[in-house]
């Protein structure tokens, strides 16, 4: 099960070891299923849309970005500051 890009739950196929290699890495361990089996055994658990041969993916995370460099070309944010509800009006 993966999540799409908005967030929806969604079973995820392959259509052959090659492409879920390249997706997932070479360990992945797999079964031959058909559409109609995969989407039977998902569906119960709410995933609905059926994604086939996926290709983005997120890097691993390494040293660098664990260290606390994966912000730093980013444009800083001011924080939210609390609104009472008689200064919105």
């Amino acid at each position: 099960m993966f999540r799409t890009p908005l967030g929806a739950r969604t079973a995820v196929g392959f259509t052959d070891p090659g492409r879920l290699a390249a997706a997932l890495g070479a360990e992945q361990p797999w079964i031959r299923l058909s559409e109609a089996a995969l989407r039977g055994m998902s569906e119960p658990l709410g995933a609905e849309l059926l994604t086939v041969d996926p290709t983005l993916t997120a890097p691993p995370v390494t040293g660098s970005v664990a260290a606390g460099t994966a912000g730093a070309g980013r444009a800083r944010v001011p924080a939210a500051r609390p609104v009472s509800p008689a200064s919105a009006a």
